[in-house]
Protein backbone atom coordinates (compact mmCIF):
# COMPACT_ATOMS: atom_id res chain seq x y z
CA UNK A 1 0.00 0.00 0.00
CA UNK A 2 1.76 3.45 -1.05
CA UNK A 3 0.51 6.75 1.12
CA UNK A 4 0.93 10.10 0.15
CA UNK A 5 0.32 12.50 3.11
CA UNK A 6 -0.08 16.28 1.87
CA UNK A 7 -1.61 19.02 3.34
CA UNK A 8 -5.28 17.83 3.32
CA UNK A 9 -5.55 14.77 1.26
CA UNK A 10 -4.01 11.37 2.29
CA UNK A 11 -4.07 9.61 -1.13
CA UNK A 12 -4.10 5.64 -0.45
CA UNK A 13 -3.16 3.31 -3.68
CA UNK A 14 -3.14 -0.23 -3.77
CA UNK A 15 0.04 -2.31 -4.80
CA UNK A 16 0.54 -5.75 -5.72
CA UNK A 17 0.14 -8.27 -2.64
CA UNK A 18 -1.96 -5.60 -0.29
CA UNK A 19 -5.05 -7.50 1.78
CA UNK A 20 -8.28 -7.58 0.20
CA UNK A 21 -10.53 -5.34 2.14
CA UNK A 22 -14.33 -6.67 2.12
CA UNK A 23 -16.88 -6.47 5.28
CA UNK A 24 -16.61 -9.39 7.68
CA UNK A 25 -17.86 -10.33 11.18
CA UNK A 26 -14.91 -8.17 12.79
CA UNK A 27 -16.24 -5.18 10.98
CA UNK A 28 -16.23 -2.96 7.34
CA UNK A 29 -13.80 -3.09 4.95
CA UNK A 30 -13.39 0.51 6.03
CA UNK A 31 -12.23 -0.50 9.55
CA UNK A 32 -10.03 -2.72 8.31
CA UNK A 33 -8.56 -0.19 5.68
CA UNK A 34 -7.72 2.05 8.21
CA UNK A 35 -6.31 -0.34 10.50
CA UNK A 36 -3.67 -0.78 8.07
CA UNK A 37 -3.17 2.81 7.05
CA UNK A 38 -2.61 3.42 10.90
CA UNK A 39 0.02 0.94 11.38
CA UNK A 40 1.98 2.35 8.51
CA UNK A 41 1.83 5.46 9.69
CA UNK A 42 2.92 5.07 13.24
CA UNK A 43 5.83 2.73 11.68
CA UNK A 44 6.69 6.39 10.40
CA UNK A 45 6.67 7.65 13.89
CA UNK A 46 3.05 8.59 14.12
CA UNK A 47 1.09 8.22 17.06
CA UNK A 48 -2.58 7.60 15.43
CA UNK A 49 -5.33 5.55 17.23
CA UNK A 50 -8.33 4.50 15.05
CA UNK A 51 -11.82 5.45 16.93
CA UNK A 52 -15.62 6.28 16.35
CA UNK A 53 -15.90 9.77 15.83
CA UNK A 54 -18.85 10.08 18.10
CA UNK A 55 -16.79 9.19 21.00
CA UNK A 56 -15.33 11.92 20.67
CA UNK A 57 -18.03 14.36 20.82
CA UNK A 58 -18.19 15.20 17.03
CA UNK A 59 -21.97 14.86 15.91
CA UNK A 60 -21.89 12.23 13.48
CA UNK A 61 -23.12 9.22 12.95
CA UNK A 62 -22.30 6.26 14.98
CA UNK A 63 -20.62 4.73 12.80
CA UNK A 64 -18.00 7.18 11.44
CA UNK A 65 -14.89 5.89 12.11
CA UNK A 66 -11.32 8.50 11.68
CA UNK A 67 -7.45 7.87 12.60
CA UNK A 68 -6.69 10.44 15.17
CA UNK A 69 -3.63 11.47 17.10
CA UNK A 70 -3.69 10.09 20.29
CA UNK A 71 -3.04 13.49 22.88
CA UNK A 72 -1.75 16.65 22.73
CA UNK A 73 1.74 15.07 24.04
CA UNK A 74 1.66 13.09 20.89
CA UNK A 75 4.53 13.73 18.35
CA UNK A 76 3.37 16.23 15.26
CA UNK A 77 1.49 16.28 13.49
CA UNK A 78 -1.95 16.57 15.47
CA UNK A 79 -4.20 15.34 12.74
CA UNK A 80 -7.84 13.79 11.76
CA UNK A 81 -7.85 11.21 9.00
CA UNK A 82 -11.71 10.08 7.90
CA UNK A 83 -13.27 9.59 4.79
CA UNK A 84 -15.42 12.50 3.66
CA UNK A 85 -17.43 9.96 1.16
CA UNK A 86 -18.13 7.62 3.87
CA UNK A 87 -22.15 7.85 3.60
CA UNK A 88 -21.84 6.70 -0.17
CA UNK A 89 -18.70 4.22 -0.41
CA UNK A 90 -16.35 2.23 2.34
CA UNK A 91 -13.35 3.23 1.71
CA UNK A 92 -12.23 -0.04 1.66
CA UNK A 93 -14.44 -1.19 -1.42
CA UNK A 94 -13.30 1.73 -3.22
CA UNK A 95 -9.42 0.62 -2.94
CA UNK A 96 -10.39 -2.26 -4.05
CA UNK A 97 -12.66 -1.19 -7.32
CA UNK A 98 -10.58 1.36 -8.11
CA UNK A 99 -7.27 1.07 -6.83
CA UNK A 100 -7.30 4.29 -4.59
CA UNK A 101 -8.86 5.97 -2.33
CA UNK A 102 -9.02 9.62 -1.04
CA UNK A 103 -9.18 10.14 2.65
CA UNK A 104 -9.82 14.11 4.37
CA UNK A 105 -7.05 15.55 6.16
CA UNK A 106 -7.38 17.88 9.00
CA UNK A 107 -4.03 19.06 10.87
CA UNK A 108 -3.71 21.09 13.91
CA UNK A 109 -6.41 19.70 15.95
CA UNK A 110 -5.32 20.62 19.38
CA UNK A 111 -4.65 24.16 18.06
CA UNK A 112 -6.63 26.43 20.27
CA UNK A 113 -9.09 28.85 18.05
CA UNK A 114 -9.97 31.19 20.91
CA UNK A 115 -7.38 32.67 23.17
CA UNK A 116 -7.92 32.05 26.87
CA UNK A 117 -7.83 36.16 27.07
CA UNK A 118 -10.67 36.46 24.33
CA UNK A 119 -12.92 33.67 26.30
CA UNK A 120 -12.98 35.75 29.35
CA UNK A 121 -14.27 38.84 28.16
CA UNK A 122 -17.81 38.89 28.94
CA UNK A 123 -20.47 38.87 25.75
CA UNK A 124 -22.23 42.64 25.67
CA UNK A 125 -25.37 42.27 23.91
CA UNK A 126 -27.38 45.11 22.53
CA UNK A 127 -30.98 44.71 21.86
CA UNK A 128 -32.72 47.44 20.28
CA UNK A 129 -35.15 49.64 22.10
Amino acid sequence: MQLELDRHVLTVKREKGDPSYSDSEWGSAESRLLYHIKKILNAQGMDLIKKRMWKDGHMVSDDQLYLRTRSKASAKPHIYIWNGSWQVQDAGHRLMEKGYVLFAVERDVFKQEISNEQSARPTQARLRP
